[in-house]
């Protein structure tokens, strides 16, 4: 039996439906996927790091970041954040996100590429 149920068309070809740990993945994804305040009546909605991209990558910078994503996945009451590494390589920024699925303890690894070049997100996850 599924705690968390919910629905996405993305990367999805028949099956639509999302539960537990699939859903908080995308549901994370999703935050990253958006410019902060640019969800309509939902201003504090999705990410600085879009941002910072074009910004020199100092320690003020990459706090920020980090902090950004402290609060991204403290909003969500269903995971806990484990570990975050921000760097930076040649088109853009790069975080590795530990995140523990706190029903049943699973953990999620995820490897976000954000490119100045063309503005896109690339995402890895595993779940363990």
């Amino acid at each position: 039996m599924s705690t968390y149920i919910g629905f996405s068309t993305i990367g999805q070809t028949k099956k639509f439906t999302l539960s537990d740990i699939d859903l908080v993945i995308r549901d994370i994804l999703n935050n990253f996927n958006i410019r902060k305040g640019e969800k309509l009546m939902n201003p504090n909605y999705g990410t600085i790091i879009w941002n910072l991209l074009f910004e020199n990558f100092t320690e003020d910078v990459k706090s920020a970041m980090v902090k950004d994503i402290q609060t991204i996945a403290g909003n969500d009451p269903r995971v806990s954040l484990s570990n975050i590494i921000v760097t930076q390589f040649n088109k853009g920024i790069q975080l590795a996100i530990t995140l523990t699925y706190i029903p049943t303890n699973q953990t999620a690894n995820m490897l976000l590429s954000f490119y100045n070049e063309n503005q896109q997100l690339f995402s890895t996850v595993t779940a363990a």
